[in-house]
């Protein structure tokens, strides 16, 4: 049972929370995340499954859980309008449906060895329910809910190995999307839900919470880089280490990789323009 403690408060209509657990408060050392050269997809996926089956099986269910997704307007997969999942269970066969199966077919130049499906042909076998996590990683970290007892609470004790690596990835990606078109469009990118139905949309956002300098820096490398890929500048033609990309980008890149989101003229911080136009890089 999560054992969360919780206060909260509203500032200007964005809600402000401490949350305490019962686990320690110190975040473990985390393994080396997705982008770095030392990440094994390997031994990352069975820490990913584990956090599914606890968030499926246990966090779900939580009264805190609940509460937290209610004001982050997220649908719990319990919750979903079409096909609710109450855990991680196979769900049962459907009586008079099909459940196919691959046959297995000796390949040639196999020395008698049949395919390995073999092992996996058996009459009524179910799969394990999957669901994504990544909506849930996504509506905690744009509202600055990312943290550590929360993050334990919801996907268990395989969080650091299992969902840290997302948290690294979607973090960045936020600070992407804030630079790239302003409020609105990085609300919208963040309206869609868990995919349950109904209404979704994210009630507000936050700014990336406890950013570090070194995450801020992985961020500009790896802004610059993207600079450079609408450049084509990859490959041979790829820019030496420590080249800014961003000064060599025409005046209607929307910032380089170390100055902010730059419109000539239009003062707005919600990326449409200041006389009814059309929003740069959309309309509405």
């Amino acid at each position: 049972m999560n054992n969360w403690r919780h206060t909260s408060s509203y500032d200007s209509g964005h809600a402000s929370s401490s949350y305490t657990h019962a686990y320690p408060s110190e975040e473990p050392a985390p393994p080396p995340l997705a982008h770095h050269p030392g990440f094994d997809i390997i031994e990352w996926h069975p820490a990913y499954q584990s956090c599914q089956r606890y968030f499926l099986d246990h966090a779900q269910h939580e009264p805190a859980t609940q509460a937290l997704c209610a004001l982050i307007n997220i649908r719990l997969p319990f919750q979903a309008l079409d096909h609710p999942v109450t855990s991680s269970a196979p769900a049962p066969a459907v009586p008079g449906s099909h459940n196919y199966q691959f046959g297995s077919f000796p390949r040639a130049n196999s020395g008698g060895m049949s395919s390995p499906n073999h092992s996996r042909t058996g009459q009524g076998q179910n799969l394990a329910t999957f669901v994504s996590l990544v909506p849930y990683v996504r509506r905690l970290v744009v509202t600055a809910f990312d943290k550590p007892a929360i993050l334990h609470g919801f996907f268990g004790d395989d969080y650091v190995r299992g969902i840290l690596p997302h948290i690294d990835c979607e973090r960045r990606n936020y600070l992407f999307a804030a630079k790239h078109g302003g409020w609105r469009t990085c609300k919208k990118q963040y309206d869609q839900g868990s995919g349950g139905g109904g209404d979704e949309t994210v009630p507000f956002l936050k700014p990336l919470d406890e950013a570090k300098i070194e995450e801020l820096t992985a961020a500009e490398k790896s802004w610059s880089a993207w600079l450079a890929m609408e450049d084509w500048m990859v490959g041979p033609r790829a820019p030496q280490d420590g080249t800014d990309v961003g000064s060599s980008n025409t005046a209607e890149r929307q910032g380089g990789p170390s100055g902010g989101n730059q419109r000539s003229g239009n003062p707005l911080p919600d990326g449409l323009p200041d006389h009814g136009g059309e929003a740069r890089g959309g309309s509405y």
